[in-house]
């Protein structure tokens, strides 16, 4: 119960952060691209995943997107998965020119595929992004994804305990 109070007071303090500017955002469409790999120290075994999401940002710093992946492994057979999920995060421009812009936020969606059991998924997320010109940016994410799956409880502290980090490294442009 504790858990579920403090989610809803995040999310209350979340939105009432969120500025609600009254001039047009400037360039408030945004793609970004990103991946990454893992192997076995003998290269026995790999992963690999692509990622990529459309988002559209509301005020300056308030922005929704929509975010797909796809993962492929080998580790255990051949395996493909993958998850569709919508987002909200809320961004915090720093430096001179607002070159610097950490982000917190949430996502939920479905995971789906050869290697996972599909279920819905949720996750807090933070990041950062470092624009390299005034419409390209290097991001970095974290996230806990936990899942809703059938054959769980119905606790929603056990499927958060029983969650997975998935980190995300990629390129992203405004327009």
């Amino acid at each position: 119960m504790l858990r579920k109070g403090l989610l809803v007071a995040a999310l209350a303090a979340f939105c009432s952060f969120a500025s609600t500017s009254k001039a047009a955002v400037v360039n408030p469409w945004e793609v970004t691209l990103g991946g990454g790999a893992a192997n076995t120290k003998d290269f026995e075994g790999f992963t690999a995943n692509l990622n990529g999401s459309l988002g559209y940002f509301l005020s300056d710093n308030l922005e929704v997107s929509v975010r797909q992946s796809v993962t492929y492994s080998d580790f255990f057979g051949s395996d493909w998965s993958g998850s569709t999920r919508a987002a909200i995060d809320l961004h915090f421009p720093l430096g001179e020119k607002g070159q610097f812009v950490p982000f917190i936020g949430a996502n939920i969606g479905y995971v789906y595929g050869d290697g996972v059991q599909d279920t819905f998924a949720a996750a807090p997320e933070a990041g950062i992004k470092v624009f390299v010109n005034a419409t390209t940016f290097i991001f970095v994410t974290a996230e806990y994804q936990f899942f809703f799956d059938q054959a769980a409880s119905d606790d929603v502290s056990n499927a958060f305990d029983d969650g997975q980090f998935v980190y995300t490294v990629g390129v992203g442009f405004r327009f």
